[in-house]
């Protein structure tokens, strides 16, 4: 399991991220995702690199299914980054750690 990007369900979301004072980046993901297992080392270093600027969190799709149904989740890997529990940014597909980095940093 990650160790800078925690799991998050969908009773937790209110506080943990939309709750948050840092910016909050979210990863919708499932275990099936071959693309979701494929940026997983990314977001994790990118959690790492930002650890107490922003936090950074996992939710599987399959598991809690409000949250992701609410922000219309309609495919994975899905980032969204939140500040002041607002949508600020949302990235869909697999893509690059500088891609990620590049996001988190614009709300610091």
């Amino acid at each position: 399991m990650a160790t800078f990007a925690k799991e998050v369900t969908d009773s937790e979301f209110e506080t943990t991220v939309l709750g948050s004072d840092q910016p909050v980046l979210v990863d919708f993901w499932a275990e099936w995702c071959g693309p979701c297992r494929m940026i997983a080392p990314s977001v994790e270093a990118v959690a790492e690199e930002y650890n107490g600027k922003a936090s950074f969190f996992k939710m599987d799709v399959d598991n809690n299914q409000n949250v992701p149904q609410r922000y219309g989740i309609r495919g994975i890997p899905t980032l969204i980054l939140f500040k002041g529990g607002q949508e600020q940014e949302r990235i869909v597909g697999a893509v690059s750690r500088e891609a990620i980095a590049k996001v988190v940093g614009k709300y610091l």
